[in-house]
């Protein structure tokens, strides 16, 4: 991954490791030992759909960026729905408690689009690739048609 895309990554995952680690505690305190488990593995969960998605946005804006609109808004949509399969799966669990990992999975989840959003606000991405200085400038009298 270029240099960018890898800050991007970092600046998402941080905050949300960070809200997953106060989940951790919350549950931990309201819900035991299960409530701490179910917060660590819902945060596991958010890092892993969200960076796997950004890696995906970010290939498809280098190999077919004609595509990068779209396929965010697809993937987006995947992501959501592949996390309400996940609760849906793990919701009579005994693994974990289900409730502090959903809240948890909620929580993270609105923690990475919000850190991601703010990453990519404040990165400086040329979208338009600056003229060479080394290439041969046109005439003036040649006709641009």
């Amino acid at each position: 991954m270029p240099s960018n895309d890898v800050r991007i990554l970092a600046q998402a995952a941080v905050p949300t490791a960070a809200v997953g680690a106060v989940a951790a505690v919350v549950s931990a305190v309201v819900a035991g030992g299960k409530g701490a488990i179910g917060a660590l593995v819902a945060t596991v969960v958010v890092v892993l759909f969200m960076g796997i998605g950004l890696y995906v946005l970010q290939r498809t804006a280098k190999s077919l960026p004609h595509l990068f609109q779209a396929m965010g808004l697809m993937l987006y949509a995947a992501q959501i729905l592949l996390l309400f399969v996940f609760l849906t799966v793990f919701k009579d669990t005994t693994l974990f408690h289900p409730k502090a990992f959903a809240f948890t999975l909620v929580a993270g989840t609105l923690a990475w689009i919000a850190a991601q959003t703010r990453a990519h606000m404040k990165s400086k991405i040329l979208y338009v690739e600056p003229e060479s200085t080394t290439g041969r400038k046109p005439d003036k009298s040649e006709h641009s048609s």
